[in-house]
């Protein structure tokens, strides 16, 4: 196997702890660009974004990222896959895949396709960002919400019945510009109300839906069908 040229460097960054280089794989853009957003907020260094699996083997070839965030389900190719060929042309890279499914047998395919990680799409977004900081090479790291039926710092689990929380006009709007990524400032002169007030919203939103960031308010949204899907 050949190694990137880089190596030297490379290795001297993990001496160091330097902020691990980040390449977000998730065909739904805005979940990626939040995330990607979040991640830059907690000191990483987010390279791209790539929104196939196509488009991340490339990305990936390219860039040689420190850490892949790869998203499981993605049509055309799943995130499996994506992480099994990813390995090949970036063997220097750890996998840390995110899903929506919590059933022990999903761990033990990523770990068979080369993951270290394995995160539940809908849980904190403070365990998200533990979890891509401890990751290393040659291990299966799980995020504690996998298996629990606890809720995770900063969200809950929908209920059984997936009941959906009653929103106002106003607060459905306000969710909407925040499913397109839309920054509070944005949506307040959009929707023509202040600075102020349209806080008032997200912190109301924030509440009904049980998260505490854009990010997790977007994945709970759409998991409970309040908004349509951003896929482009």
């Amino acid at each position: 196997m050949t190694l990137p040229r880089d190596q030297p460097d490379r290795l001297y960054r993990f001496t160091v702890r330097a902020a691990p280089r980040v390449l977000v794989v998730d065909d739904h853009r805005t979940f990626a660009e939040l995330l990607a957003g979040a991640l830059r907020t907690a000191g990483m260094d987010v390279l791209a974004t790539a929104h196939s699996a196509a488009q991340a083997i490339n990305m990936a070839q390219d860039m040689q990222p420190d850490v892949v965030v790869m998203d499981i389900q993605m049509p055309r190719e799943d995130g499996l896959s994506a992480t099994r060929r990813l390995r090949a042309v970036a063997p220097l890279a750890v996998v840390a895949v995110v899903t929506a499914h919590r059933d022990p047998e999903w761990v033990v395919r990523a770990t068979q396709a080369g993951a270290s990680a394995f995160i539940p799409k809908d849980g904190s977004l403070a365990e998200m960002i533990d979890v891509l900081t401890r990751v290393r090479a040659g291990q299966m790291l799980i995020a504690p919400s996998t298996f629990s039926t606890a809720p995770t710092a900063g969200t809950r689990p929908a209920p059984e019945s997936e009941a959906r929380p009653h929103l106002t006009r106003r607060e459905q709007e306000v969710l909407d510009c925040l499913g397109r990524g839309m920054q509070i400032k944005a949506i307040a002169r959009v929707l023509g109300i202040t600075l102020e007030t349209c806080r008032g919203y997200t912190k109301s939103l924030y509440a009904k839906l049980g998260t505490r960031s854009q990010l997790e308010a977007v994945v709970t949204a759409q998991r409970l069908g309040l908004m349509a899907s951003a896929h482009e």
